[in-house]
């Protein structure tokens, strides 16, 4: 009997290993792909001026180069009189002057901008519905709802926030209340204990807006046959032309390269966290083509095919194959040529099976059997020599590229550094999936690290100035000289997730950037208004956004470069065409000098400003009065509880006014403008002295 009864109980225990097998097994794929790169990256393209860079972990800033990837942690600093330009495939963002701005998240669906002083304007082109987009700053976290044009501004001592939405929607959370913005709309908020908005109709646009509109259109134009999340694909138009190849299909053409370029020979290489050796090209086109897609000769010249239309595109950091038996070189030097139509990349970094299939088949054509082989061949049996392959575009003349290790690893110029290459010697060679070279601090602060510590960088109370975070952003990174010695067990592949977890303190807290974390807000109703008349005191900084393009001083004001002031405006803005980018009434090329501009007076202050001026930090609030319009409630999956109204000026408010409204002028034709301290108390001066005295 006993025997009988032990056969179930086996068959029992077979079957309950196998259910368990079947639930345990996927766990280790599924952990594996959660640890997978992002695959969106920034691109710091267009620059204007003085621009510095903090690489994510790093305390040295150093000067900006074009067409550097940007990640979670990377910081910039835009100057006075400077201006930059960042895209993401789905959006754009723009620097103006005096701006600090960083990524406190930055992956495939979140982007999440610190902003801690001065103006940044956003293009959103697409938001999908599991997409967050937020902008945070001293006072608030604003989160973006839909596609559209926004600006968002930080005031100098972090004391106010101005939000405009020229088209779009979104909310402002802030010290337990939020405030909805939608298309046509500008708030400031001010307080830091309480948080205090006043909305008013948003105004034509000005010089900064114009200049995004220019940018922007670009995109419209650039976006044929390549897909639109292809980050860079803008610059394509004007530096090459599209041409149908047989076996390739539509295939981009460089027009102006010099004779014997070849890819990945005008630029440098950069060690890039989590993905390591990266190549940053120094052509105004050189993002899009060095990291999607891959490269061909036809008919003796170098073309560049993209990857298919209806794909996602995954970033990858350098699209080629290195030269030498596991990847150490060869004679001392590291050499590299591109991967060619249907030729597999393998990362070298730690990813996942899937990973590595969508890296290949969003930029060529390729069959996912010949990926898995590669895959098993190389990550599986963990080896970075490849000896079953031919890699067409290594017999080309010329596409082989070659540096002194040390050139390659402090990040030299790359054409300036190159070396003679044998054919033959370079035919009998194994090539690799990786360049096994171990990074230093100057591959981590890229091609001006001779730079660091001699750029201009934010003020020490921009740098360290906490701002308030709807959503939590990771931690920050670990900087490099921690991850050094782990780097140098196994050069040339970036450390794992785990590996980077280890080095932090075990039993510290978690590390936070320098953050406030929201606490759930509650709808609140702003103060409303619009846009009338003249202010009584104009605001000093007229440079900034609010100068018309029309009027600018042939010498520069004092306050020149303040945030949020453009370098360079266009001397006219754009025809209105009504088209995405574009407000429904851009101004004319040459507006009327009494044309009012948001943020200034219909007639601009001369290059030095009166006595009573406003300083530059001060918002610009145009006169509160009734618009009519409520703004558009947030979105909610529970009933929203009864909207909390927000105290009213201090003209109609009790004894006690808030903190951030205590300082606002007489009304003056029923308006009410905020005043600074030094204001308030140079009026109180005037009418002392205005007063007749009394008879003798």
């Amino acid at each position: 009997m006993s025997k009988i009864i032990k056969k179930p109980l086996c068959l029992a225990s077979v079957l309950v290993a196998i259910a368990l097998l079947t639930t345990i097994l996927p766990q280790p794929a599924a952990a594996q792909e959660q640890d997978d790169p992002p695959a969106r990256v920034a691109r710091l393209g267009f620059m204007e001026g003085s621009v510095s860079f903090q690489p994510a972990g790093e305390a040295d800033w150093v000067q900006a180069v074009p067409n550097r990837p940007m990640t979670t942690g990377d910081r910039l600093w835009a100057d006075q009189n400077s201006r930059a330009e960042i895209s993401l495939g789905s959006a754009v963002i723009r620097l103006a002057p005096n701006t600090g701005f960083s990524f406190l998240n930055l992956d495939d669906r979140t982007v999440q901008i610190q902003l801690t002083s001065g103006a940044v304007g956003i293009s959103v082109r697409r938001l999908g519905p599991d997409d967050d987009f937020e902008v945070d700053t001293p006072n608030l976290a604003f989160t973006v709802f839909r596609p559209g044009r926004y600006r968002v501004e930080a005031s100098e001592d972090g004391s106010y926030t101005v939000v405009s939405v020229r088209d779009g929607e979104g909310e402002s959370t802030g010290n337990g209340q939020t405030y909805a913005l939608r298309g046509g709309q500008r708030a400031t908020f001010s307080g830091a204990e309480s948080l205090y908005a006043e909305v008013v109709d948003l105004g034509p646009p000005d010089d900064f807006d114009n200049w995004a509109y220019m940018r922007d259109r670009r995109y419209e134009r650039a976006a044929r046959f390549v897909s639109p999340e292809v980050v860079g694909y803008e610059d394509l138009e004007d530096y090459g032309q599209w041409r149908n190849v047989f076996g390739y299909g539509q295939v981009w053409f460089p027009t102006q390269v010099a004779f014997g370029w070849a890819p990945y020979r005008e630029g440098h290489w950069a060690w890039i966290s989590p993905w390591g050796w990266t190549w940053v090209d120094d052509a105004p086109w050189g993002y899009a083509p060095f990291h999607y897609g891959r490269w061909a000769v036809v008919e003796g010249r170098w073309g560049w095919i993209p990857g298919p239309l209806e794909v996602a595109p995954v970033y990858a950091p350098a699209l080629v194959v290195f030269i030498g038996a596991g990847g150490v070189g060869f004679g001392g030097n590291v050499g590299w040529f591109p991967l060619g139509p249907r030729e597999v990349y393998v990362p070298s970094y730690a990813v996942s099976r899937a990973y590595v299939e969508r890296v290949n088949v969003s930029n060529t054509v390729v069959n996912t059997m010949t990926i898995t082989n590669v895959y098993n061949v190389t990550v599986v049996n963990r080896t970075t020599t490849i000896t079953n392959i031919t890699y067409v575009n290594r017999n080309v003349a010329g596409a082989v590229t070659a540096v002194p290790q040390r050139a390659f690893i402090s990040a030299q110029p790359v054409a300036k550094a190159a070396v003679t290459v044998n054919p033959r010697e370079m035919a009998a060679m194994p090539v690799s999936t990786r360049a096994a070279v171990v990074p230093a601090r100057e591959s981590v602060l890229g091609a001006r690290a001779s730079t660091a510590g001699r750029v201009a960088a934010p003020p020490p109370a921009v740098a360290s100035r906490a701002v308030v975070a709807k959503a939590t952003p990771p931690p920050p990174p670990v900087p490099f000289a921690k991850q050094q010695q782990a780097l140098a067990a196994h050069p040339g592949q970036p450390l794992e997730k785990h590996e980077v977890q280890s080095l932090r303190p075990v039993n510290a807290p978690v590390a936070q950037p320098m953050v406030k974390q929201a606490p759930p807000g509650k709808p609140a109703m702003p103060t409303v208004g619009r846009t009338v008349g003249q202010p009584a005191n104009p605001p000093a900084n007229t440079g900034g956004f609010g100068q018309p393009a029309n009027a600018p001083p042939s010498t520069p004001p004092a306050n020149a470069g303040k945030p949020s002031q453009p370098a360079n405006p266009p001397a006219a803005p754009p025809a209105n065409t009504g088209r995405f980018g574009q407000p429904a009434n851009a101004p004319p090329a040459n507006p009327p000098a009494t044309a009012v501009k948001p943020s200034q007076p219909a007639n601009p202050p001369p290059a030095t400003p009166p006595a009573n001026t406003a300083k530059p930090t001060q918002p610009v609030n145009p006169p509160p009065a009734s618009s009519g319009r409520a703004p558009a409630q947030p979105k909610q999956t529970e009933p929203a509880p009864a909207p909390k109204t927000q105290a009213p000026p201090p003209s109609q408010q009790p004894p006690t006014p808030p903190p951030a409204a205590t300082q606002l002028a007489p009304q003056q034709h029923q308006q009410a403008k905020p005043q600074t301290p030094e204001e308030k108390k140079r009026e109180e001066k005037q009418k002392q002295e205005e007063k007749p005295n009394p008879p003798q």
